[in-house]
């Protein structure tokens, strides 16, 4: 049988990224993301296709539980059960604490942390009762060691740290593994998009020597998600290029 995986965020770069990944592991991949009625999306299943790639793509707010019940619901109902949960949605509102307005808090709060409450909830029951299933939640060095002007992106990726261990103790007894991955530097559009010079003084950073690619990340994606990793779980796999170390 064919399994299902649900990728939120699925049409940003990593995001793509790791739906192509999932779809060459023998998956079948839905997109979750907000922007999923846009032209931006129709271009992007467009894209997607030339490439060789067949995604359905579901409009859902992130933020909003009700938004996120209705998704999964619709997906389980055309596609069948849910067995793989990729929480890839993500953004940033960056500035210093102490200019920082509410909105800026509660914009990334919501979407970045708020969110893997609101998908994750909805597939658990599921998973437990099927007695498989694998949660993915992409966090950030940032959530690791903090960010200068991101004490919201930072409290929100570390925050997914702490659920991904909670839940994992929860359902472990139940075939389900939660891992969270924290990406370092991608060479992501968002990324490119930083000054030049401001991109050099982050490379000089990094031990490595480069940025990240995004099927780098979705590679660390699939062996999370793959059948032969069930002993993993409540685990974070850091892909920093060693800009930041743990033991």
């Amino acid at each position: 049988m064919q399994r299902i995986a649900v990728v939120t965020g699925g049409l940003g770069g990593i995001g793509t990224a790791i739906c192509r990944r999932l779809s060459d592991e023998g998956l079948r991949v839905v997109c979750a993301d907000v922007g999923a009625e846009s032209t931006r999306a129709a271009e992007w299943v467009q894209e997607q296709e030339r490439a060789g790639y067949r995604f359905a793509v579901y409009e859902v707010n992130v933020t909003e539980f009700s938004s996120c019940q209705r998704a999964v619901a619709a997906i389980e109902e055309a596609s069948g059960p849910i067995g793989i949960l990729v929480n890839c949605a993500g953004i940033t509102r960056d500035g210093m604490f102490r200019k920082m307005h509410p909105d800026q808090w509660d914009a990334v709060l919501s979407t970045n942390l708020g969110s893997v409450f609101n998908m994750t909830r909805q597939v658990i029951e599921g998973m437990a009762e099927r007695g498989y299933g694998r949660v993915v939640n992409i966090s950030s060095v940032n959530g690791q060691k903090g960010q200068f002007g991101q004490t919201n992106y930072s409290a929100a990726k570390a925050g997914m740290h702490g659920f991904t261990m909670a839940l994992a103790q929860e359902v472990a007894g139940k075939g389900i593994t939660v891992n969270s991955i924290s990406p370092g530097y991608v060479g992501t559009q968002m990324v490119m998009a930083v000054p030049e010079e401001v991109r050099a003084q982050i490379i000089a950073q990094i031990p490595v020597g480069r940025l990240g690619r995004p099927e780098e990340i979705a590679a660390a994606v699939a062996f999370c998600v793959s059948e032969e990793m069930g002993y993993m779980t409540g685990a974070n796999l850091a892909v920093n290029g060693g800009l930041h170390m743990q033991f």
